[in-house]
């Protein structure tokens, strides 16, 4: 006994007028339109002529298929689904096909783990991964869900939520393997999540801030989070229900399902846990500190990376004091940007802080670094310019030497703009570079400005071809001479950001020395 196709247009007609069965009135149709089980109606020449809402709701849109397999059992296809069904006889050579309500969930697993995927992937730390996973199996594996995970001290930290959105955290002690077996071997577990019963006693056994949440509970269970052993994530889902299984016979399946697919976010929400320590405790290394106070001299600083990962990218500056009361100052530029910038910023900044203990000569400093980078093997090469600030008879002497940086700037008082030329080669490119050196004297209220190329090649948040350039920088420094250093890199700060908007940026990196009045 197979059906065929239905010959309406719906691919389940509900049953109307005289379409039914011989006797079946409209008191039994009225009955089953209101029963739980999905009941469809197969007449005498095997076509499916009628369904109740609970099997269209089963069904959907595609025709299903009724296959027997005795004169009193089948099963209905549907979708690539296949549930089992009762078949009992009707007058007339009709047939009546029931699958029962337990057998049929209420909601599609694939849609609920599809839902519930997204939410999982946008959760941020370990704290909030495991608030989701309880949210989310509370919303259709359980009525109460305890989301445990060891944590330090002999301690599991806990995550709970209860219908309709009751939720906790918190830590409890650990309880014996002794007296929690089931809990033990799930904690255990390196293979694929399976759920498993917890008994009475056992539950009775966890602290009473778990144990009297699963009062009442027809059912208690525990499966694993974490997918494999190499997940490095231990940790269980307590699962309490009072009610019938929200996915019917498939409720195991979608446990195991979501219990995967909660590993994987625990694990993924440890691994970026531990690489944002690292990243944090590297940027600490590398993210320039304020300079310090000098006698007569106010510096003022403006450092901001180019988008990404880390907050520190290619671009730097140091002011490191002297004890006879003189500054060593440099701002550079290492070619490139992100982590590997960063990464050879760290070598050139702690290499010249070593130097510049031993060593006050510019051209000397660039010479000795442009050796150690080229003896590294690095690919990449930088530019800077770098030298001394000392108070000198009422103002700042600076002692300049480049290395292929861009001409430091000197905003007089008088309004005056000038550059200051230092010839050099890039560090790190020849071991024949040769560097120069050049004097220059700021008196009160003058400004010398360092800056990087992140200044001058800012793009047009309009047109991405035109460059913020020397000229307009040159405006900008004009239109603020006789104001503080402050007043200066803030003019230009709100006049390159005005010229990005929200346009991507190289590095950026100013470093202002004024000589106060």
């Amino acid at each position: 006994m197979v059906s065929r196709p239905a010959p309406a247009s719906a691919a389940l007609p509900p049953m109307t007028g005289d379409g039914g069965p011989p006797g079946i009135d409209a008191f039994t149709k009225a009955a089953l339109e209101d029963v739980r089980d999905a009941v469809f109606l197969q007449d005498s020449a095997g076509v499916v002529r009628w369904a109740n809402p609970a099997a269209r709701a089963l069904t959907g849109d595609v025709e299903p298929h009724l296959n027997s397999a005795t004169e009193t059992s089948g099963h209905v296809d549907f979708a690539g689904r296949r549930r089992p069904a009762r078949i009992r006889a009707l007058p007339g050579g009709w047939h009546a096909w029931t699958v029962s309500a337990d057998d049929v969930p209420r909601r599609h697993v694939g849609e609920f783990l599809a839902e519930a995927g997204p939410r999982l992937a946008a959760a941020r730390g370990r704290h909030g991964t495991a608030r989701v996973i309880a949210e989310l199996a509370a919303s259709a594996l359980a009525e109460t869900v305890f989301v445990l995970l060891p944590t330090t001290r002999g301690r599991w930290e806990w995550w709970s939520c209860e219908r309709p959105a009751a939720q906790g955290h918190g830590r409890i002690r650990r309880v014996p393997a002794q007296a929690a077996p089931v809990l033990a071997a799930t904690f255990g577990a390196t293979g694929p999540p399976r759920q498993a019963p917890v008994p009475a006693p056992e539950v009775a056994t966890l602290p009473s801030v778990v144990a009297d949440r699963f009062e009442g509970h027809a059912d208690v269970s525990v499966v694993s989070l974490g997918p494999s052993a190499s997940a490095e994530v231990t940790g269980a889902l307590l699962l309490g229900r009072r009610g019938d299984a929200e996915f019917g016979a498939e409720q195991a399946r979608a446990v195991a399902g979501f219990a995967v697919a909660a590993g994987v976010a625990l694990a993924n929400a440890q691994r970026y846990a531990r690489q944002e320590e690292a990243t944090r405790g590297l940027e600490t290394t590398l993210r320039p500190i304020d300079p310090p106070e000098l006698d007569g001299a106010r510096f003022e600083t403006w450092y901001e990376p180019a988008g990404g990962v880390l907050t520190v990218g290619g671009d730097f500056f140091d002011v490191l004091p002297h004890d006879d009361g003189s500054a060593f100052l440099v701002l550079g530029d290492v070619c490139g940007k992100g982590p590997e910038a960063a990464a050879l910023t760290g070598r050139v900044r702690h290499a010249l802080t070593a130097l510049a203990m031993v060593e006050r000569d510019g051209r000397t400093l660039l010479r000795l670094l442009n050796e150690l980078l080229i003896a590294g093997g690095s690919s990449r090469f930088a530019t800077l310019v770098l030298g001394t600030a000392r108070p000198s008879d009422g103002g700042v002497g600076l002692t300049l030497a480049s290395g292929g940086h861009p001409a430091p700037l000197i905003v007089r008082r008088s309004g005056v703009v000038e550059e200051v030329t230092v010839p050099g080669t890039l560090v790190g490119i020849s071991p024949q570079a040769r560097f120069a050196e050049a004097e220059v004297r700021l008196g009160p209220g003058d400004v010398c400005l360092l800056y990087t190329d992140g200044i001058t090649e800012a793009r047009n948040r309009h047109d991405q071809t035109e460059l913020f350039g020397d000229d307009r920088l040159r405006a900008v420094l004009t239109a603020a001479a006789g104001q503080p250093a402050r007043e200066v890199v803030r003019r230009l700060r709100q006049a390159v950001r005005d010229w990005l908007g929200n346009s991507a940026h190289d590095d950026i990196a100013v470093l202002a020395v004024e000589c106060e009045d």
